[in-house]
C-alpha cells in the first residue's frame, strides 16, 4: 500500500501545497469574488465537522484512527457519521482541499481535488476495505452494501 509510505494527512498537505503552487504559478486564472471566501469557510467547517464526528465515533468504539494500520481495527463502526459514509475522514479531507481551492480562488485547483480523491480511493481506501473485509467478513459486506464509499 503506497500510503504506508505517504500517509493520507501527508497526501492532503501535498494537495494543499499544489493548490498554492498553482495559484502562484498561474495568477491570471485566479477568479474574483468574495463569495469564494465564504464558500471556503463553509467547506472548511463542513470538512472539519465530518472529520471530528468520525474521530469521535472511532474513539467511542475504542478502535484505531490510524489509516496506516487498518488491520489494527478492533470494532466495525457503522453508527454516527459512518451511517452515511464509509470514509468520512477522507471526505472531510476532500472538502478541506476544496476549501483551499476556493480560498485561493483558483479553479485549476479542482484538478488537485480530483487527483486527491483518486489517489486516496486507489491507494488507501481499497487496502482498508480488504483489511476490514478480512477482519469482519459478512458484517463488513453488509455494511458495504448499505453505505456508500464516499457519500
Amino acid at each position: 500500500m503506497l500510503t504506508k509510505l505517504i500517509p493520507p494527512p501527508v497526501v492532503l498537505l501535498i494537495g494543499i501545497a499544489l493548490v498554492y503552487a498553482l495559484s502562484k504559478a498561474w495568477p491570471a486564472a485566479t477568479l474574483d469574488g468574495s463569495w469564494l471566501t465564504w464558500l471556503a469557510g463553509v467547506l472548511f467547517v463542513g470538512g472539519g465537522a465530518l472529520m471530528l464526528a468520525a474521530v469521535i465515533s472511532l474513539w467511542q468504539a475504542h478502535t484505531t484512527i490510524n489509516p496506516i494500520h487498518p488491520e489494527r481495527t478492533r470494532h466495525l463502526v457503522t453508527s454516527g457519521i459512518y451511517r452515511f459514509s464509509r470514509n468520512p475522514i477522507y471526505l472531510g479531507d476532500a472538502l478541506l482541499l476544496a476549501g483551499v481551492v476556493c480560498w485561493f480562488s483558483h479553479p485549476a485547483g479542482l484538478v488537485v481535488v480530483g487527483a486527491f480523491v483518486w489517489f486516496i480511493d486507489r491507494f488507501q481506501i481499497r487496502g482498508e476495505e480488504r483489511a476490514l473485509a478480512q477482519r469482519f467478513g459478512a458484517g463488513y459486506s453488509a455494511y458495504r452494501a448499505r453505505t456508500r464509499r464516499w457519500i
